[in-house]
């Protein structure tokens, strides 16, 4: 036993100076974390060569230095990395990082999970409060979340959650009414859920009523948060029990990697669950649930991330700006029949967006010393002409990208008709209102007159003025790709 008393007693001495250290960052400013995070100067020259970078963690699993040592850490008596489907110090670090982000200036302390998606980030988080009552296995099950939700998140819903599992979703069409959301709510509903700003058509809602109305029902309130990021929302100061992130898009903006985050403030309200769950649900599923499904992020994907995230405000300034120029030309423009975008005035969500939405730390920039408000850089436009029409400008774009993709550093576009959304079928695009003719834009850091040129010229394709461009086979591009194939 003596053999332990000195592990546990380190363990101790360790657990206060980490939490030591976390509390120094979080009185630093939302920046000053963003490039920092958790990773110390003692740690870097005690343990890490005096690297100023953090180290990509590459093994497997950790050592021990006798059998005292291992029990302990097995049975999470003591910290440990264990085994990297667990924990991983990498792991630790975009973990903390993105903890201490979305809690700056909410009032609340929170715990992160990273996955190896944002899919993977979404079941992981709903799963737990989705379990067949052990009281009555047979007893129904609902949740309630917006229909205006990413494609791959309507089909997680619809397809595995509801087709396969027998769980009802029900589909809130008008996220701005609470009425409508209340009236979905029963005994039987286990948590809201809602995608804010909405992935294309930038649907909101009122996040703080949405979560007050969840907790007087006694359940949490799920936020997908990814197109916003902590730099211009973070819904824990509203009231959200727990936060979803695609890592993947605008925090992860280099495009060399795919990852997800679920984020939980301490104590979340749910009548379903055990008392562990609420009091810590990241640490929780971390320990228990993502031990055995294994959703875990790579360490190599954690360090990439961590790396993209240090600039994450400045990024969500500049390409909001950009953004919100870019729509404006759009919304002037002959061909173009809507635009989706919350920094314009005259889109109808505007005044709820404002209230939210706001550049993180931007009072101290101004000379008002007042917050400024930026809208993120997600758009969508639909185009005169239907979906023919679309297609015509699509094709036309030259130096933005055509992917499914978003929140790269490029400018990139794709018709979620085609694309993202195609799966959910017509019915399932109609109740999410995506048309046909809907190009989804996510604008990146270029110098956005140079996009809106390139916009320009596309949009000229429905004037005949666009010459037929060369195919791609004898392009220049496509020759040395057909070099290299040799």
């Amino acid at each position: 036993m003596e053999g332990k008393n000195h592990y546990l007693k380190a363990a101790q001495r360790a657990a206060k100076w980490h939490d030591e250290y976390r509390n120094k960052m979080r009185k630093c400013k939302f920046d000053t974390i963003a490039v920092h995070g958790l990773y110390s100067m003692q740690e870097a020259l005690d343990f890490n060569q005096g690297s100023i970078i953090e180290p990509m963690y590459a093994s497997t699993s950790q050592a021990y230095r006798d059998s005292d040592e291992m029990e302990l850490a097995l049975g999470y008596q003591i910290p440990t990395w264990c085994y990297s489907r667990i924990a991983n110090p990498s792991m630790y670090y975009l973990e903390g990082l993105l903890a201490m982000l979305e809690e700056y200036k909410t009032g609340q302390e929170a715990s992160c999970l990273v996955t190896s998606s944002g899919m993977s980030a979404i079941r992981t988080a709903v799963d737990e409060f989705l379990h067949p009552d052990p009281k009555n296995p047979k007893k129904p099950r609902n949740f309630v979340a917006t229909s205006q939700v990413y494609g791959g998140t309507f089909q997680q819903f619809s397809v595995r959650k509801g087709q396969e599992d027998g769980i009802e979703w029900r589909k809130v069409i008008n996220s701005a009414d609470m009425k409508e959301w209340e009236s979905l709510i029963d005994e039987n509903t286990r948590f809201l859920y809602g995608e804010m700003p909405s992935n294309p058509t930038l649907a909101f809602f009122d996040l703080k009523k949405v979560a007050d109305l969840a907790h007087k029902h006694g359940i949490p309130f799920i936020v997908d948060a990814t197109v916003a990021t902590p730099a211009l929302m973070r819904p824990l100061a509203f009231g959200a029990d727990i936060v979803i992130h695609s890592v993947t898009k605008s925090l992860h903006t280099s495009g060399f990697g795919i990852a997800g985050a679920i984020v939980s403030r301490k104590n979340i309200t749910s009548k379903f669950g055990n008392k562990d769950m609420k009091a810590n649900f990241c640490g929780y599923l971390k320990l228990l649930p993502a031990r055995d499904n294994g959703p875990n992020l790579s360490p190599m994907q954690c360090i990439l991330a961590i790396n993209d995230i240090r600039t994450l405000r400045m990024r969500m300034d500049v390409c909001s700006e950009n953004t919100m120029k870019v729509s404006k030309f759009l919304e002037k423009h002959k061909h173009i029949s809507k635009v989706n975008y919350l920094g314009l005035e005259s889109h109808p969500l505007h005044k709820i967006a404002k209230k939210y939405m706001v550049l993180v730390d931007s009072e101290f920039e101004t000379k008002d010393k007042k917050p400024v408000n930026r809208y993120g850089h997600l758009m969508s436009f639909e185009v005169k002409g239907g979906a023919e029409n679309a297609r015509k400008v699509f094709d036309a774009f030259e130096h933005i990208w055509r992917a499914t993709d978003l929140g790269r550093i490029k400018s990139v576009a794709t018709i979620p008709a085609i694309s993202t959304h195609s799966q959910q079928g017509e019915e399932g695009r109609k109740a999410a209102a995506i048309p046909m003719n809907l190009i989804r834009l996510s604008v990146g850091a270029e110098n956005p007159d140079d996009m809106i040129r390139d916009l320009e010229q596309a949009l000229a394709v429905l004037d005949g003025k666009k010459k037929k461009s060369t195919s791609p086979e004898y392009s220049a591009g496509g020759a040395s790709s057909a070099t290299l194939r040799r």
